[in-house]
């Protein structure tokens, strides 16, 4: 069992768990002694809209960004490749988005794990809409509890500005948490190197879509065509809407019924 797997567990074992109205005590600003100590040396997965919106907020391509800031562990434990942010080469470990004085430099573009801390959400068995429930993370030398502010779960995520990463999160979970990925049955390399190009490197993705013979394979609305020659997050639903496809069989996409002709004349 890895580290990931054994705090999974003790989450469910030990942790309080919280719903929207339940309450706690937190604050972190540049007043308390423990500012930024919690940005560094910690593993940071992130969501493909994660990368989305870091990327744009420094005005990288997708690839430049995942080889500058990111690793890809990938090991038996791991169903797909999903990047984690890389820490600095220090003694700290520090993240590279951290200015020790003011704090995050990209805060507005900050990963959901940032974003969310000192609330997680988990769910028992990892299959959507089965009881998931929000905890809060108390490391020991957080000082953010002692201080007086107090919020509700739900005032808390409305605060942080959550909504749009849970809307993305949740498409993103359709496939993650599809039946084909928990049991491993997407192993092939094609298939993981299909799943991160459609989720992660969206420059490479659109190049697959524009410098091949895609669109005059699949039915596609036009007005969506022209949206994914510029508009990066309309490119990633459409990537989920293209794994969900390929790699779990779901009839997303519509086979152009003259292309389908074609290939059925070639064996007839």
């Amino acid at each position: 069992m890895d580290c990931f797997d054994k705090l999974k567990q003790d989450i469910l074992q030990n942790y309080p768990r919280l719903k929207p109205g339940d309450t706690f005590k937190f604050a972190c600003h540049p007043g308390i002694s423990c500012f930024n100590r919690c940005c560094a040396d910690v593993n940071i997965l992130l969501t493909p809209y994660d990368v989305l919106r870091m990327r744009t907020r420094l005005g990288l391509g997708s690839q430049e960004f995942l080889d500058r800031y990111t690793i890809l562990p990938f090991g038996p434990q791991q169903k797909l490749p999903i990047p984690i942010l890389k820490m600095n080469d220090d003694a700290d470990k520090k993240c590279p988005f951290v200015d020790l004085e003011t704090g995050c430099t990209i805060y507005s573009d900050r990963p959901w794990p940032c974003r969310m801390y000192p609330v997680g959400l988990a769910s028992p068995d990892d299959t959507p809409g089965q009881e998931e429930f929000y905890f809060l993370l108390k490391e020991d030398d957080c000082q953010g509890f002692e201080c007086d502010k107090e919020w509700t779960i739900q005032e808390w995520m409305d605060d942080q500005g959550v909504e749009e990463y849970d809307e993305m999160g949740k498409l993103w979970g359709e496939i993650t948490l599809h039946p084909k990925i928990q049991l491993g049955e997407i192993v092939e390399p094609k298939q993981l190197d299909m799943c991160f190009m459609a989720s992660y490197d969206l420059d490479k993705f659109r190049r697959f879509l524009f410098e091949t013979k895609f669109f005059e394979k699949f039915e596609i609305e036009a007005d969506l065509t022209e949206k994914l020659k510029e508009d990066d997050l309309e490119l990633l639903k459409f990537g989920f809407r293209w794994l969900r496809f390929c790699l779990l069989g779901e009839k997303t996409l519509k086979v152009d019924e003259e292309v389908a002709k074609a290939r059925l004349a070639e064996f007839s």
